[in-house]
């Protein structure tokens, strides 16, 4: 436990919501911005008794809370159980009041629809924020290309819609102008593609610059997709503006620019972040949730929810991937709550109808054809495709990332973003399949070829006297689809490395589209290979009885579709959640199984290489206190083992419950860096009492020299119910009961560490003490027990950086 040292004087609160650009770095402090109310307010209801004719007077402190007490430092984890216990008590004491007046029925009342109330804004804002991204990014993402002279606010699609062109030239409208037509008059030729490909790279360096330097100068914590963050925060951590309201506004604007910029990164991880800061920032107007972290805690798991909602259309992925992948603690009644807040964010944002398609699916996908059992063979090679690229990413990143931590890379993320933002453009505007946004690529990889697509994914030989209404036969490839296949094979290669080089940058950067991308890119290769080979071979043994000549047997589509399934799960290890987020996300229900078998076998491929998804191997990179709730410990191990303080260790640090004086207390407090103390009977007896935060003894030590008459250094402060017997002539006493937790969780020296950890995974406990015959031996914290897990898996413990 690291706060850093004790400050006589008032408590200084910060009204700045970013204080720091690496959180590893941080210097704590007790800032209080966006969570807690200030410290320094002026309090009443507190009494000051005057010593009256030398006679000892004792000063009955807190009986009334404190502003700040019972709150918590920024880098350290919360307490759950006596956050749960302190909405219990909240509840208990609003419904024993309901029954004595109307007003107090009505105040239950309103507190009980609060939570409902709260989803409902959460739902209206984030769908209404997403759908200004969508927008915005579409809009941007097209200015590389050129410009609408019906009115520079359209984009490409919405520019030619009003155009009177064939459906073929439907992209070549007169009212869109390429940068060429604009600047020279004319589009063809050497000097026009040379002209429109300088202006492509123009804009992108812009729009990445302009992104990561309002991240460096605005809000540092905007940076990066924000999921591993989120799940540390609601595993109860805190990390203080993580989620404020200047994250929130750079981070929506940062991240329309760091897509527009056609970097290898997308808009959905960081849309969770922006649902979460929305969560956040709402959670004020409800003082139930602003005063108790638990309780904001489940607000944040259905926020996550309402993020994937938007960010896919999918509402329903949206609570599932909550619950699987981000949240430590999700009661029925929150799974209630994100079903709703989802359901609201998604309806906002079809409202808002941002693709222009009345639809809120993402990537509509319409198959004619069912699947064979037989392909179930190509599905399940797509998802041992996908496990290996997804180990190979999250390696791959993690080295790179450890690398800009640990060497001067780290220090000039601007240059950074501009050499990977100039690479990335370059390479891209060559090829069609990667000048055009990710999202595109992937829809036009999903999409079953039709008798009107202009496509060059749909240039085969054609032969309409076997055509049957709108299914087309399995046809021989023509020139463009061979040329098509050279540009993808070129354009998987170009993002399975260079994604790797752009997540983590100093930009707001998400993973799920570009990972969807690579596994859609590989399954449309494959989806055409089978293709041509059930055209050319339909006699072979694997395809006759199901696919005769001049049948619709194959859709590549559908390929593209799994393998996009098979690499989002290798790299993120999402199995359930997955699933559904992918026929949500496609309309594609009766695909089910073929996407089942690809996401269970990425995941057991991944996980055979490496047990880490890309978000926990952050986490850990990252020195976060998150105890995994699905490893299990297995080893052989006792609470002494890992307890401190260690054999030739100095004793363990404890203040006494009615000897010790202000001075004392405040010298311990100087002298140690631990965020709370054991309060025992004596030195003696070592008898536990109870345990006291660092924290509330500072504020509550402050509050009473500034407040109360006759507390000096020399005056006792005493844990107890009544005071201890004193000289007449004694200052004042301090009675801090109030602050003591008279039931701290308590575990025997020869507990297994098994039983421990289980312990500190279902309780979300910050620490628990160790007795021996009921007298206190020692400590152990969630820090010591994640240290101790990581030595067992052969891994540097001091990379465990937080409490």
């Amino acid at each position: 436990m690291d706060p850093k040292g004790y400050r006589r004087g008032s408590l200084q609160s910060s009204t700045s919501d970013e204080d720091m650009l690496e959180i590893a770095a941080a210097s704590l402090d007790f800032s209080v911005a966006d969570d807690d109310p200030p410290l320094d307010r002026e309090m009443g209801g507190f009494s000051s008794y005057n010593g009256m004719n030398g006679t000892s007077t004792m000063m009955d402190f807190l009986e009334e809370p404190l502003p700040g007490v019972g709150t918590y430092e920024d880098f350290n984890t919360i307490d759950w159980v006596r956050e749960k216990s302190r909405d219990r008590d909240r509840h208990r004491e609003i419904t024993s009041r309901s029954k004595e007046s109307t007003w107090a029925l009505l105040h239950s009342v309103s507190d009980a629809f609060s939570g409902w109330l709260l989803m409902l804004l959460i739902g209206l804002l984030a769908g209404s924020l997403a759908g200004l991204i969508d927008i915005s990014a579409h809009w941007m993402t097209d200015l590389k290309e050129g410009v609408c002279l019906a009115g520079f606010w359209f984009n490409h699609e919405h520019c030619c819609w009003k155009s009177n062109t064939t459906f073929t030239d439907r992209d070549k409208c007169p009212e869109w102008r390429s940068w060429s037509q604009l600047i020279l008059g004319h589009g063809e030729g050497a000097f026009a593609y040379i002209l429109n490909y300088l202006m492509y790279v123009v804009w992108a360096l812009l729009f990445s610059l302009l992104a990561v330097l309002l991240v460096k100068g605005f809000a540092p914590y905007a940076c990066g997709s924000g999921i591993p963050e989120i799940k540390t925060i609601l595993s109860g951590f805190i990390i203080r503006g993580y989620l404020g309201k200047w994250t929130l506004i750079i981070k929506t604007i940062t991240l329309v620019l760091a897509v527009s910029s056609g970097l290898s990164l997308g808009k959905e991880g960081p849309l969770v972040h922006v649902a979460c800061c929305c969560g956040n920032i709402l959670c004020h107007l409800f003082t139930k949730y602003r005063k108790n972290e638990a309780k904001r805690r489940e607000v944040l798991s259905a926020a996550a929810a309402a993020g994937v909602s938007v960010a896919f259309g999918a509402p329903i992925g949206g609570v599932l991937f909550s619950l699987e992948e981000v949240s430590y603690y999700f009661p029925l009644k929150t799974l209630w709550r994100s079903f709703f807040a989802a359901l609201v964010a998604a309806f906002t944002l079809r409202s808002i109808n941002p693709f222009g398609n009345s639809r809120l699916v993402l990537f509509y996908v319409e198959f004619h054809m069912p699947w064979h059992l037989l392909e179930l063979i190509p599905f399940i090679l797509l998802g041992i495709f996908g496990g290996l690229w997804g180990a190979f990413f999250i390696r791959s990143n993690i080295a790179w990332c450890r690398r800009r931590k640990t060497t001067r890379l780290g220090k000039y993320p601007v240059l950074e973003v501009l050499v990977v933002t100039a690479i990335t453009a370059v390479l891209a505007f060559p090829n069609e399949y990667t000048r055009m946004s990710t999202s595109e690529l992937i829809s036009e990889l999903f999409n079953d070829c039709g008798i009107l697509d202009s496509s060059k994914l749909c240039e085969y030989v054609n032969d309409f006297n076997s055509t049957k209404g709108d299914d087309l036969p399995d046809r021989a490839a023509g020139p463009g689809v061979y040329t098509a296949m050279w540009q993808l094979a070129l354009a998987l290669i170009m993002k399975v490395f260079i994604t790797i080089f752009t997540f983590g940058m100093k930009v707001p950067s998400g993973l799920f589209i570009p990972s969807m991308a690579v596994g859609a890119i590989a399954g449309r290769l494959l989806g055409v290979a089978m293709e041509q080979l059930s055209f050319y071979h339909h006699d072979w043994a694997i395809f006759s009885g199901w696919c005769s000549q001049g049948a619709d047997c194959i859709t590549p589509g559908l390929y593209a579709m799994v393998g996009a399934a098979a690499c989002l799960g290798g790299v993120t290890r999402m199995t359930v959640s997955l699933v559904v987020i992918m026929f949500e996300l496609t309309g594609g229900l009766e695909y089910i199984v073929p996407l089942m078998a690809a996401a269970m076998t990425s995941k057991w491929v991944a996980d055979a290489i490496g047990r880490e998804g890309i978000y926990d191997a952050h986490i850990r990179l990252n020195g976060y206190p998150f105890l995994e709730a699905k490893e299990e410990f297995s080893h052989k191990t006792l609470a002494m083992d890992v307890m401190r303080p260690r054999r030739n260790d100095p004793p363990l640090t404890v203040i006494t419950q009615d000897s010790m004086t202000v001075e004392d207390v405040e010298t311990i407090i100087n002298e140690t860096t631990y965020s709370g103390y054991p309060v025992v009977v004596s030195r003696e007896s070592q008898r536990l009492v109870g345990f006291v935060l660092r924290r509330d003894l500072i504020i509550s030590i402050e509050n009473a020299r500034k407040k109360q008459d006759g507390i000096v250094s020399t005056s006792i402060i005493y844990f107890t119910d009544h005071s201890p017997p004193l000289p007449p002539s004694s200052p004042s006493m301090l009675k801090l009961r109030s602050i003591l937790d008279l039931s701290p969780f308590t575990v025997t020296d020869q507990t297994p560490m098994e039983i421990v950890v289980d312990i500190f995974r279902k309780l979300g406990l910050r620490q628990c003490l160790v007795t021996h015959n009921g007298k206190l031996l020692g400590i152990i914290t969630k820090k010591d027990v994640l240290k101790h897990i990581a030595q067992l898996a052969n891994q540097d413990p001091d990379s465990i950086l937080f409490n």
